[in-house]
């Protein structure tokens, strides 16, 4: 056994309902707060945890064991944990023997002072979030005072009106150089990148089509990157109520139409609200690797990896903007293409990392816009 500190029933994790689940924290950090959601991923727990859209969340990992493989810096989706706190029924403490792991999972929880509570009936609080909505929550230790605990799950911000992209956004712009690969034809074309707390492996995937990067912060004006004259526009994805980024949505409102738009998770639905449309809160959002979506096209069914707690109300849209991709489960909206002009976007995550790669052909689709709109 590794010398993590872990100790019996020292802390829980209590939501501002009142519900309580005891736990044992991993580590010298014994508190977090956060709204709490869980995520039905196997696998790619390092990658949710470095994903910068889940910055201001507490994830429940819903599988029985969490971090038997350990971690490697090659996954990693940004430069440091970005999860508020993480909570598993078991945490894998043996020794770790996969050939590219070169640190356990409470280690890399400690190594970013990240709070772990293991040890949690995870099962029950799915269940619970499920029939009554995701929760803001608390992870602290154990005390005589119950109402203290709720009343700092209470005090945590609702992640309704909450503008969470800007703090993970990057602060100054930098470039990229394209990765061409024998697939990908044709000369390297420069394309802006709107950064709303972008994944390492979305601008891999943008590279490979032959893409030259300049990655912008979230909150940058049209009038600045439309000097450099880009061939297209990126929207990644990001944390918070997209309604909260008006700076995004009076951006990307000046670029339809001028510029091919693709837009991935947030940046779908601030494509949606600079179309006219609105979003809304889910009861407790969709996330991990296992959603089904249809795409209205084809017909065809995808398997998609998700996180989002926001969605897009299709009826709320004009009639040049289409709706391309449903949820199976829920029949949430799913992705959008305009009629007039070059821009299409997908509420789900085609890049994976963790994942299925049904979707995959979305990057190379944006690649041929970009050719198309300039023939």
């Amino acid at each position: 056994m590794p010398p993590h500190s872990i100790k019996l029933a020292d802390a829980c994790l209590t939501l501002d309902d009142g519900f309580m689940f005891i736990g044992q924290t991993v580590g010298p950090v014994s508190e977090a707060e956060g709204e709490v959601i869980f995520i039905t991923a196997m696998s790619g727990y390092q990658e949710v945890l470095t994903d910068p859209s889940y910055h201001g969340q507490i994830v429940v990992f819903t599988t029985a064991h969490v971090g038997n493989y350990g971690t490697n810096p090659l996954v990693d989706q940004s430069d440091r944990i970005k999860v508020a706190g993480a909570v598993f029924h078991e945490l894998w403490l043996p020794k770790v023997d996969h050939y590219l792991s070169n640190s356990d999972l409470p280690q890399y929880l400690e190594d970013f002072s990240v709070c772990g509570l293991t040890g949690v009936d995870t099962r029950s609080l799915t269940l619970h979030i499920r029939q009554t909505g995701a929760k803001n929550g608390y992870i602290g230790p154990i005390t005589s005072s119950p109402q203290e605990a709720v009343q700092r799950a209470k005090a945590v911000a609702p992640m309704t009106g909450r503008d969470l992209a800007m703090e993970v956004s990057c602060r100054q712009a930098y470039q990229l150089a394209a990765s061409p690969s024998i697939e990908v034809a044709g000369p390297a074309l420069p394309v802006a990148v709107l950064d709303f707390g972008i994944k390492k492996s979305i601008l891999d995937k943008l590279r490979a089509q032959n893409l030259d990067l300049t990655v912008w912060p979230g909150d940058t004006a049209a009038e600045t990157f439309l000097e450099l004259k880009p061939k297209g526009l990126f929207l990644a994805n990001g944390p918070g109520d997209p309604a909260a980024c008006d700076y995004a949505i009076k951006a990307v409102s000046k670029c339809l139409g001028r510029l091919p738009v693709f837009g991935i998770c947030l940046g779908h639905q601030i494509m949606g609200l600079a179309a006219g449309g609105r979003t809304y809160k889910l009861t407790f959002g969709h996330h991990g690797l296992n959603h089904p979506v249809r795409d209205s096209r084809s017909e065809r069914i995808w398997i998609t990896s998700q996180n989002h707690g926001f969605c897009v109300d299709p009826d709320s849209l004009p009639s040049n903007v289409k709706p391309s991709h449903f949820n199976i489960n829920d029949d949430t909206l799913e992705g959008l293409e305009w009629t007039d002009k070059a821009a299409f976007c997908v509420q789900f995550h085609p890049e994976a990392s963790p994942g299925p790669h049904d979707p995959l052909g979305l990057f190379p689709r944006f690649r041929k816009l970009l050719e198309d709109f300039y023939a």
